[in-house]
């Protein structure tokens, strides 16, 4: 074999990865599938699945399920764990009694990844806390901080497709790990560079020697009696739980069990399933994507809500962290709301509903991300609340909680976090949890809708008088999919354009200032104010502020081949009467400077 593929135009790091992966070391499914590629001479996936290893980023790693180094496979899964029981075992003498909790969702492989790990770990002497069966990644962030585990693992893909799987890493406060946790373990993952470097054990020996426990029932009650706790006004419920019903898909994935547990012991009588998509399959059959921001995936529970006459409709994406729903709206038809609209509801009814009960913090904090609605700003504002703004990625919006936690220990001043969201449908209320929590969302969105059924409006009254109240938030995102190596350097070369000669008008708009949180810096281009700092850490983020007061923001995916453009338009309302016609001139605003951007990414990529 090592002839044949010397006659393959490979690069030579490409040949070596190869060779090794036909070594004793790797089982013969692999072999198999390696040969097939050699023997059709497929040079241009050989080198898609070895030109690099898969980089394990600041929160984990994602990627295709496939034989190579740039793949989700088990022999990647072995190698970041032993990077991370090293990491573990240098964090005290402590910590690998402490142990690891792992969960893992419905994606294909995802139980062997998460056992492959767990026997890793258990083979360097570290504790480990293994889900008996799939469960949400919020669940696993709050088993880490309730058996006080070191550290907690997560084998999802969250919602990209069905060909990925992913493995992303928790601390000890619940939250994904940032500085320095991040790269330090960065670092010890980068440092096992052979397969000969890894331990690992036979799972009965790992149960026999109590390395190894199996967890679940226990800790699901725990979690929901937190869920049940959180609720504002609980007591509306039963008054309009005749009166509503609820459609719910869990997109084949782990939501079902646990928000219907959540809804269930609220009060809510009128749950419905969707049918054909109740049950775990990694294979998402019913969808094109397992994703809560796709309006095609929320389709079968409309159909649904609709036969059934329901009020809202709540979907989860397959680990139970994204919340998606439909509302009806004044003529009664259903419409999805985007993750800032979502977010902007939860946000005031919480803080809202706090006032009127006379528990609102005076240090209230709400956070959000830099690419989320300035909307969420305003509300905090109306209610003395304080807002901070994070990176994209939720790790930093639970980074802030931690934060004031270490301040309040201290004796400094701090903040008490109420609830944060992001663009991207995630949402956290309460601080049980550090994570997005879709199973928490959906509890406390049916809370809203409950509320709502009381004084006679919906979810879609509510969100309009937001934007009487505080001005109509339009917000548009556009991602354009750039895979492989060659979509890696394009993207780049996007990103070095837009930061070289950032564009002076789009929209017919001036550009009036541009941020890079590359070095942190926000310029003023009109010369009037002075240029202020992000006091943010570094990032690849670039932002436009147009002088209509809209912006756009740019960022390739952290986890996925794909650059993202947000939009964010804003308008003054006066009244309700005047909210439709601002709609059609906001989504024609987004039209046209989707259309420009796009215009001066074709040209750049030309």
């Amino acid at each position: 074999m090592s002839r044949a593929i010397e006659k393959l135009n490979l690069d030579t790091v490409v040949k070596q990865r190869l060779e090794e992966w036909l070594g004793a070391e790797y089982d013969d499914a692999t072999h198999q599938e390696l040969y097939r590629l050699i023997e059709q001479g497929n040079t241009t996936e050989l080198t898609e699945r070895f030109y690099q290893e898969l980089e394990f980023g600041t929160g984990g790693i994602r990627g295709i399920m496939e034989a190579g180094t740039n793949r989700m496979n088990i022999y990647i899964i072995r190698r970041v764990t032993q990077g991370l029981a090293h990491y573990i075992v240098q964090s005290g003498e402590n910590a690998a009694r402490r142990g690891v909790c792992i969960a893992y969702d419905c994606r294909n492989n995802a139980a062997t990844f998460a056992l492959e790990a767990a026997l890793v770990l258990c083979a360097n002497g570290i504790r480990v806390y293994l889900f008996e069966s799939l469960r949400p990644t919020p669940e696993l962030s709050f088993a880490v901080r309730y058996l006080k585990a070191i550290a907690g693992i997560v084998i999802t893909a969250s919602h990209n497709p069905k060909e990925y799987n992913g493995y992303k890493v928790y601390w000890e406060d619940g939250a994904q790990i940032v500085p320095p946790h991040d790269n330090n373990i960065i670092n010890e993952v980068r440092a096992v560079t052979s397969l000969k470097q890894v331990k690992r054990m036979e799972r009965s020996d790992a149960e026999r020697d109590g390395l190894l426990t199996i967890i679940g029932e226990e800790i699901d009650r725990l979690y929901i009696d937190a869920i049940i706790e959180n609720a504002i006004v609980p007591e509306i419920i039963p008054a309009v739980a005749d009166s509503i019903k609820l459609v719910y898909t869990p997109l084949h994935a782990t939501g079902n069990k646990l928000v219907r547990m959540a809804l269930q012991q609220l009060g809510f009588s009128h749950v419905l399933v969707v049918p054909e998509q109740s049950e775990p399959d990694g294979n998402f059959p019913t969808v094109h994507s397992p994703n809560p921001e796709e309006p095609t995936a929320l389709q079968m529970a409309i159909d649904l809500a609709n036969r059934e006459n329901a009020d809202v409709v709540l979907a989860t994406d397959p680990d139970s962290d994204r919340l998606g729903i439909a509302v009806r709206n004044g003529s009664g038809d259903f419409v999805l709301l985007n993750g800032n609209q979502t977010g902007s509801v939860l946000i005031h009814y919480k803080l809202a509903r706090l006032q009127e009960k006379g528990t609102l913090p005076d240090n209230g904090l709400v956070v959000s991300t830099i690419v989320t609605s300035p909307l969420y700003l305003r509300i905090a504002k109306k209610y003395g609340c304080a807002v901070e703004e994070t990176l994209t990625g939720f790790k930093w919006v639970c980074d802030r909680i931690r934060h004031y936690e270490i301040e309040k220990q201290a004796g400094r001043s701090w903040k008490q976090y109420l609830i944060g969201g992001e663009e991207s449908y995630g949402y956290l209320s309460g601080d049980f949890v550090r994570d997005k929590d879709a199973v928490g969302a959906a509890a406390l969105i049916a809370e809203v809708a409950a509320y709502c059924k009381s004084t006679g409006k919906t979810i879609w009254d509510y969100l309009n008088e937001l934007y009487v109240e505080y001005g109509y938030y339009y917000d548009g995102l556009t991602t354009i999919k750039m895979p492989g190596k060659s979509g890696m350097e394009t993207i780049t070369k996007i990103m070095s354009s837009l930061r070289a000669i950032p564009p002076k008008t789009i929209g017919n708009a001036q550009v009036v200032r541009f941020g890079d949180l590359k070095n942190g810096v926000i310029k003023d281009l009109t010369g009037k104010e002075p240029d202020r700092q992000y006091g943010l850490p570094s990032a690849n983020v670039i932002q436009l502020w147009l002088e209509d007061d809209s912006r756009i923001s740019v960022r390739p995916s952290g986890t996925e081949p794909k650059i993202k453009f947000y939009f964010s338009i804003h308008r003054d309302v006066s009244s309700h009467e005047e909210l439709e016609g601002i709609r059609i001139d906001a989504q024609q605003q987004l039209n046209q400077l989707q259309s420009e951007l796009s215009e001066i990414v074709k040209n750049i990529t030309n």
